[in-house]
């Protein structure tokens, strides 16, 4: 998991100002993960205004981050089945906010995960919680 941290392995979160910082599972075997996101240009509009489909893109990778730091061995999420995504207010351009993912519930198959992304002043900008396939590996 240390390998991802800074741009959780897609070039396109650090492009974008995204970076992972910190991770660990918690007394229930939840998986979280914190990070930043200090808006690029590359992720705004011309106003200034991170586009939404770049929260999408931040809240996403959180969800499974914290997924992956909960599961073992070399299980991992398999892919993103469904995904409900919140813009509350704009994220702009010279801006610095806090991203967290975190598991809701972890089970053989199924994942539930919910991301936020937040103002330094605790605002809560956007949102997503998401359902994710999880691939075990079944060898010995």
């Amino acid at each position: 998991m240390d390998r991802w941290l800074g741009d959780g392995g897609m070039a396109l979160i650090g492009a974008v100002g995204g970076s992972f910082e910190n991770y660990g599972v918690d007394g229930e075997d939840l998986g979280w993960v914190t990070g930043s996101f200090l808006p690029s240009e590359l992720a705004c509009n011309p106003h200034g205004s991170v586009q939404a489909g770049v929260h999408a893109l931040l809240l996403d990778a959180a969800m499974n981050f914290s997924i992956n730091a909960a599961l073992v061995g070399r299980d991992r999420t398999q892919g993103t089945i469904e995904m409900t995504t919140e813009l509350l207010r704009p994220a702009l351009l010279g801006e610095t906010y806090r991203l967290r993912g975190e598991v809701v519930r972890l089970t053989r198959q199924i994942a539930y995960g919910e991301a936020t992304l937040t103002s330094t002043e605790d605002k809560l900008v956007s949102r997503a919680s998401g359902t994710f396939l999880v691939h075990r590996d079944e060898r010995d």
